[in-house]
């Protein structure tokens, strides 16, 4: 039986006497294609940690007068009688901890930006209830009662609020807004103090128009990102 040889100039030994001139300009492409792909991967990723993203585990700053988004099993004395949320100036309070989720029946996809106009649920981390409002007086300046509501992450619908802001998706160092689905109002603080048992804690509720003392931003927390392990800011 004939066999064919087929010479192959850069199989076996002759690959190991390939001209140097030869060589260089591959192992320069070579090089030049790393680059490129760390400096895209790179790139990707700055983008990414850019954004608040669903699951996003945040604390949440009211500009206008320093206070963080809080609350504590503490119920409201008049009104609905549920869980109390305040504002608090203590940066470092472990109750001031709240997860970004997606609606009811529409859960949102783990680690993906939050675009301008969504509508999320804000989760209290240690009692697993909603930030949510309704049409009762809140206890201080007779604005609308914003409370925590529900039971392991789960209430109804006048849970559900939209993010406000300029940009295709909610930037983590801009100020936005959240207005209510169910009854149009937007996450305010103004001013009013708690006496007893929470004593200095301002009153959150909810005002009929923006104003300055509806801006929020993001602070410290745990921001996932897709398909990695939460990318953990600042005490956390």
């Amino acid at each position: 039986m004939d066999v064919f040889a087929v010479h192959v100039p850069w199989a076996g030994i002759e690959k190991r006497n390939a001209p140097m001139e030869l060589i260089h300009p591959v192992r320069v492409f070579v090089r030049l294609l790393l680059l490129l792909l760390l400096w895209s991967w790179c790139d990707g990723r700055e983008a990414e940690l850019s954004y608040v993203t669903c699951g996003s585990l945040v604390k949440l700053l009211n500009t206008g007068h320093n206070v963080r988004l809080h609350s504590h099993d503490v119920k409201y004395g008049s009104g609905s009688g549920q869980q109390s949320v305040t504002g608090v100036e203590n940066a470092d309070d472990a109750n001031s901890y709240w997860q970004i989720r997606g609606k009811p029946n529409h859960p949102c996809r783990r680690g993906v930006a939050i675009k301008c106009g969504q509508a999320i649920r804000i989760t209290h981390m240690k009692t697993g209830r909603n930030l949510h409002t309704h049409h009762f007086s809140s206890p201080l300046s007779n604005n609308q009662e914003v409370s925590a509501f529900g039971e392991n992450g789960e209430g109804d619908d006048l849970d559900v609020w939209t993010v406000q802001c300029d940009s295709v998706h909610w930037e983590r160092d801009e100020a936005v807004r959240f207005k209510h689905v169910g009854t149009d109002v937007f996450l305010s603080v103004t001013g009013e103090q708690y006496g007893h048992p929470i004593r200095g804690q301002r009153e959150v509720h909810g005002m009929s128009s923006p104003s300055q003392y509806n801006w929020w931003r993001a602070m410290e927390g745990v921001f996932i990102q897709p398909s990695q392990e939460p990318l953990r800011h600042d005490e956390l």
